[in-house]
């Protein structure tokens, strides 16, 4: 954090804590965010728009892309422009993989993941540790004391929503979210090939 509390150009909200301005998250501080993220490119804006129905708020990234060049997850800061706390760092946006997500949602796949967390002692203390790492993260782009402790998906104790837990993995690599890698192989997720399903988007072909 003593990097951070050197960039002068942050945005005091009141006694709220800090978050940076959007201006000052350069391609550096994304690096520290999550392995893939990186900023936004041109059409990023309308693309995301599309496949959300929305231009989210907050949005200062993106967190991965799909192999084509289309945003996957967005990043997005923990205070939101007109003040609300913002616990998701990462956010799926991805059309296919998010329907892959809610089909295992539907199918169980949650129940199933919190048996083994109730039967794995490794398995709960890597989930720990994912907990953790996400709030590291979060807390190089700001810090809002209404979210302190609260990261994504259920962590630490439980699985609450598996397209948190896939944003994640997507964003940060293999290795530091266990659930959200277990889903992505089960989405049968590949970063080296494209997942939109849809010709018009797969034409942006990533410079």
């Amino acid at each position: 954090m003593s990097e951070m509390s050197e960039m002068k150009d942050t945005v005091p909200v009141e006694s709220h804590g800090w978050v940076l301005a959007e201006s000052d998250v350069t391609p550096e501080v994304l690096a520290k965010v999550a392995l893939n993220a990186m900023p936004l490119r041109e059409g990023d804006r309308e693309t995301l728009t599309e496949q959300l129905d929305r231009l989210p708020r907050g949005l200062v990234g993106v967190g991965a892309r799909c192999a084509c060049g289309t945003p996957a997850v967005t990043v997005t800061l923990p205070r939101l422009p007109e003040g609300s706390p913002f616990p998701t760092l990462f956010y799926l946006s991805l059309p296919h993989v998010v329907r892959e997500a809610s089909k295992l949602e539907a199918n169980g796949v949650m129940a199933q993941f919190n048996d083994q967390l109730a039967a794995d002692e490794a398995l709960r203390a890597a989930h720990v540790r994912a907990h953790e790492s996400y709030l590291e993260r979060r807390a190089v782009l700001g810090d809002v004391p209404e979210i302190a402790g609260i990261s994504a998906g259920g962590m630490p104790s439980r699985v609450k929503c598996l397209h948190a837990r896939v944003g994640y993995s997507i964003s940060v690599g293999r290795g530091v979210c266990p659930i959200g890698d277990a889903a992505l192989d089960m989405i049968g997720w590949d970063a080296a090939e494209c997942h939109c399903q849809s010709s018009d988007v797969c034409d942006r072909v990533e410079p």
